[in-house]
């Protein structure tokens, strides 16, 4: 079971162990372009669709807008044309069109960085919020997504019903060195070998400290 007596040695695994795969494409484009704009708008794009497809529907939007002002020059069908296939792509168009008049009238043109004036932008929860304050403005924030709530429930780390739940509980437990990196480490380790069904621990680094909580099938 994974605890904070612990932890310190699980993520020094999971940073060694992560190197073999893909680094999620928000994560990617954070770091080519420490733009808190472009991180917040990916991130919206990102909910509920595939990384190629982020990247591509990235890429084409900003092509045409890469700021406030430039994404409401912007109809909301030319920017649904360029997000498409994006899971949802026409009701995510409208959020980011709504987001940056918001941006403009609100905030000087600028993405804020308090986790409560982001959850005040349309279409944004928290865990696009602590995305972008994390990514963004590298302060503290803790991402919960799928990934990371089943993966920390999976470990015996903690015992949480919800991706909410969770993200104030790890808030409560998690030593905060380690809050900006979380969700990065247990996404990569999520899509490629920590799966929701028929996980592969036969090659986990991690199996020695994980109680496979909820594992009825694995590789």
């Amino acid at each position: 079971m994974v605890t904070n007596k612990n932890i310190d040695a699980v993520v020094k695994i999971l940073k060694e162990e992560i190197k073999k795969y893909k680094e999620p494409i928000v994560g990617v484009l954070a770091k080519a372009t420490r733009d808190p704009f472009k991180i917040l708008v990916s991130t919206m794009i990102s909910l509920r669709t595939k990384d190629d497809v982020t990247t591509r529907a990235s890429e084409r939007l900003f092509s045409f807008a890469g700021t406030p002002g430039e994404m409401l020059k912007l109809t909301d069908r030319m920017i649904e044309k360029a997000i498409y296939p994006a899971g949802f792509y026409r009701v995510k168009a409208k959020s980011i069109r709504a987001t940056s008049k918001m941006l403009l009238e609100k905030f000087n043109g600028k993405v804020p960085d308090t986790l409560d004036e982001l959850l005040t932008l349309r279409g944004v929860g928290r865990k696009t919020a602590n995305l972008v304050l994390t990514l963004g403005f590298n302060k503290y924030g803790i991402c919960v997504d799928v990934h990371v709530h089943r993966i920390t429930n999976r470990w015996g780390y903690l015992k949480t019903k919800t991706p909410e739940e969770t993200e104030f509980r790890l808030r409560g437990i998690l030593p905060r060195k380690h809050w900006k990196i979380i969700n990065d480490l247990l996404v990569t380790y999520g899509q490629n070998l920590c799966h929701p069904v028929s996980p592969r621990c036969s090659i986990c680094k991690l199996s020695g400290y994980c109680a496979k909580i909820g594992v009825n099938k694995s590789r």
